[in-house]
């Protein structure tokens, strides 16, 4: 019963992270509605906490996630490593069993580098918020290092796996 139980919570999840983050298709609607960092008008630099709206929802706005089915954000070791890990996460997506915090996890992100295309200065603000709110303590990132791992993994066809970004 609990397998059963298992499964249908993480295909509930699975439906409202699509129907929530893919936003049936309409990519360029998505970037062009994201508000400059201070509402100021003509400022290109995305505000991270309006990006992290997508996200919210799996991750929660406290990034706490949930239990059992979406990963918390908030003292993350993925989230404070390396930029390049989150970078790569948010671009390509992750499936599989991953561990955070001492818990294991195994679903998939879908991916906001493709389809759900974010511009470098989106991935950049938002990882930016994750890695300086709720609690963490990572560095910023920089459209710059967005653009440079995008370039990295331009070949790269579908999600990565915990094996490939080399996450314990």
């Amino acid at each position: 019963m609990t397998a059963t139980r298992n499964a249908s919570r993480i295909m509930l999840a699975f439906a409202v992270v699509f129907a929530t983050a893919c936003g049936g298709g309409e990519k360029a609607q998505q970037t062009a509605q994201v508000p400059a960092a201070g509402g100021g008008a003509g400022s290109d630099r995305p505000d991270g906490a309006v990006v992290y709206q997508r996200c919210a929802t799996c991750h929660q706005p406290t990034g706490v996630g949930t239990p059992g089915v979406f990963p918390p954000l908030a003292g993350s070791g993925i989230a404070n490593g390396p930029a390049s890990i989150p970078i790569r996460i948010v671009m390509r997506g992750l499936m599989g069993p991953v561990t955070v915090k001492g818990q294991e996890f195994n679903g998939v992100m879908p991916a906001y580098g493709i389809g759900v295309e974010m511009t470098d200065a989106e991935v950049a603000a938002v990882l930016t918020h994750v890695r300086s709110s709720f609690g963490n303590k990572g560095g910023a990132v920089t459209p710059e290092e967005v653009a440079r791992e995008r370039a990295a993994i331009a070949s790269k066809a579908g999600p990565w796996t915990a094996a490939e970004l080399g996450i314990k």
